[in-house]
C-alpha cells in the first residue's frame, strides 16, 4: 500500500485543521521503538495506521487496534485525545 491521504479527510478536517491524516503501512510510519516493541511477533508489513506523523497524531477509526493500543503511553496522540485535552485544543480555543 502507499501512501495516501484518508478518504475520511473533509471530516477530519472539521475535527483538527491543522492535521494531514495519510494511510501508511505501520512499518513505513516511523513509530516509537517502545510501540514497534509491543508489537513484537505482529506482522507489521500487514497492519495499517492513519496518522499526522508531523504531529504524531493517530486516528483509530482506520488503524489497527493493536496499533492503537502499542501507541497508548508514548508521545502519539490518539485524535479525540488531540483535540480535546492535547495541543489541538489550544489551537482550537486560540
Amino acid at each position: 500500500m502507499s501512501t495516501r491521504t484518508c478518504p475520511d479527510w473533509p471530516h477530519l478536517m472539521e475535527i483538527a485543521p491543522d492535521l494531514q491524516f495519510k494511510h501508511y503501512e505501520v512499518a513505513e510510519a516511523q513509530l516509537p521503538a517502545e510501540a514497534l516493541a509491543k508489537l513484537a511477533g505482529i506482522l507489521v508489513e500487514e497492519m495499517e495506521i492513519c496518522c499526522d506523523k508531523e504531529h504524531f497524531v493517530v486516528n483509530p477509526e482506520h488503524t489497527d487496534p493493536a496499533v492503537v493500543e502499542a501507541l497508548r503511553g508514548t508521545h502519539w496522540f490518539e485524535l479525540a485525545e488531540w483535540s480535546t485535552s492535547g495541543p489541538g485544543a489550544a489551537a482550537a480555543s486560540g
